[in-house]
């Protein structure tokens, strides 16, 4: 990968769409993950307006303290890059008591994981209404193509996706050459929203250069029974992911009318 163009392509790409719809620049959820540190940083390179919202919602402290760090460096080294953080752990503890009991409290943590991805999907445009900003994605092409690794209408409820067409390899490639915190580079991946250490890793049972394989393979056309061992273990993993998730990937699905039912008799 040529890692400089990379960079200036996005930088370009994200700066002449603000441009053309007429925003100010771009509001961006910091998690203390490698995705949100690029992500942030590219928009920080276009020279426009960044506003980075923290947005704990009990989370680990290395997390918080990541993402601050991070923030600050962006400060540091870019103009017009600005910080709010949100405690958002008190609006979530009140909407999970005014929920109803389940039986199923296995799905219902599940549920849960999701709602914190929500909440601050909806903390994110509200602040760019009020800024008028865009919202700026953070997910690479594993998690959005490949495995559908990210919550629907949370952090997948996005304007643009700067990372999209980049693996995770990709990311990290970038982040060093974008000089992003090592604390950051070498934590592990995380999605944060169970309140523990768990890595993506941890949920998903294969790490991302795995599943960058798997995505490889599957593209070929490749099938189960051309592996065995831990290489057809991975690829059932990330079939498994990629054929549950398939909603999330195409376009909401339309109920298309016959036009001879629309026409009066």
């Amino acid at each position: 990968m040529q890692t400089e163009k990379v960079v200036d392509y996005i930088v370009n790409w994200l700066k002449d769409y603000a441009n053309k719809a007429g925003m100010r620049g771009f509001v961006i959820g910091v998690s203390g993950g490698i995705d949100s540190a690029v992500t942030s940083a590219l928009c920080a390179k276009t020279g426009l307006n960044l506003l980075c919202l923290e947005m704990p919602i009990h989370q680990a402290p290395s997390q918080v303290s990541r993402a601050l760090n991070h923030i600050q460096w962006l400060k540091t080294n870019f103009d017009k890059v600005e910080m709010t953080q949100v405690n958002l752990t008190p609006v979530f503890d009140s909407l999970v008591a005014s929920l109803p009991p389940v039986e199923n409290e296995e799905h219902r943590f599940m549920s849960l994981a999701n709602t914190r991805a929500r909440l601050r999907m909806t903390t994110l445009y509200y602040f760019a209404a009020l800024e008028k900003l865009l919202v700026a994605g953070t997910g690479n092409k594993v998690e959005d193509f490949g495995v559908g690794f990210y919550t629907k209408y949370g952090d997948g409820g996005v304007d643009l996706s700067p990372i999209a067409d980049l693996l995770k390899t990709e990311v990290y490639t970038i982040a060093k050459y974008l000089g992003i915190n090592k604390e950051i580079i070498e934590a592990a991946p995380t999605d944060g929203l169970w309140g523990d250490d768990r890595t993506d890793e941890d949920q998903i049972g294969a790490s991302y250069p795995e599943l960058e394989w798997a995505m490889a393979m599957d593209a070929d056309g490749k099938k189960l029974e051309d592996f065995n061992g831990r290489k057809q273990e991975v690829f059932k993993i990330y079939k498994r992911y990629n054929n549950a998730n398939k909603h999330k990937m195409q376009p909401i699905p339309i109920c298309e009318i016959p036009i001879e039912l629309k026409q009066k008799l």
